[in-house]
């Protein structure tokens, strides 16, 4: 873990400033070579997300990113077509994907906009025979893994942890986590005065880790505590 000693990124002032940090964000990881399949989030509460993805569509084109666009159903790409005119010959539901025809590997830029949980299997297929890099915007793939059985759940886990964070902003109580590639994750505390970076991680930190650091408390000692009483209530249930 890093300390908060070192250099201070800024928070971006609004929506729109947080629009271009994660395109910067984005072209930087497509860039990289680093991986086929990034993701970027804005973990905002009631953010429309049609306006984010097409200004993204639109900037990560003008950057000369030759890009396709999906949305996981037909309604939502078509009202995406309609909004966007201009990119309407780009702008694909997954089922239309699934049944283009193509003789040479497809190596597009894929901007795959809000898979959720219920699209997983189709979301999967269609990255598993793209070609490209695909860069999945607010994708909500956490719970994928959730109700099936053993078998399914860590093959599901496995795609899961196959993403990597190209950009992450989520509002938090008390304070904000943030991570901008190639940068790490940093996390900040909600003062009177502003927001002030409380401390800089490697990787995403867990919600325990995350609610401890912004008490002021030390994490690992947090979980020390809360292991030593499962290991209590173990004993109880032997």
């Amino acid at each position: 873990m890093t300390q908060s000693d070192a250099p201070c990124f800024a928070l971006p002032a609004d929506l729109l400033a947080a629009e271009e940090a994660m395109l910067q964000a984005a072209l930087a990881a497509v860039g990289s070579g680093d991986g086929q399949r990034w993701s970027a989030s804005l973990r905002f509460e009631g953010l429309r997300l049609l306006p984010v993805a097409v200004r993204l569509a639109r900037a990560l084109i003008a950057a000369g990113q030759d890009l396709l666009m999906v949305w996981p159903d037909a309604g939502a790409a078509a009202l995406a077509r309609r909004d966007a005119e201009d990119l309407k010959e780009v702008i694909l539901d997954f089922n239309q994907l699934k049944r283009a025809k193509s003789d040479a590997p497809d190596t597009r830029l894929l901007l795959a906009v809000n898979p959720s949980p219920a699209d997983y299997e189709e979301f999967q297929a269609l990255c598993e025979n793209h070609a490209g890099v695909v860069l999945m915007l607010n994708g909500r793939l956490e719970d994928a893994a959730v109700g099936i059985g053993s078998v399914a759940r860590e093959r599901r886990k496995g795609f899961v942890a196959s993403w990597q964070q190209a950009y992450w902003l989520q509002p938090l109580e008390g304070g904000a986590l943030m991570r901008c590639f190639p940068d790490d994750w940093r996390l900040y505390r909600q003062d009177p005065d502003g927001y002030r970076q409380l401390e800089v991680l490697p990787d995403r930190p867990d919600p325990d880790t995350t609610a401890a650091l912004l008490a002021g408390e030390d994490p690992d000692s947090i979980k020390q505590q809360l292991s030593g009483v499962d290991r209590f209530l173990d004993g109880l249930r032997n």
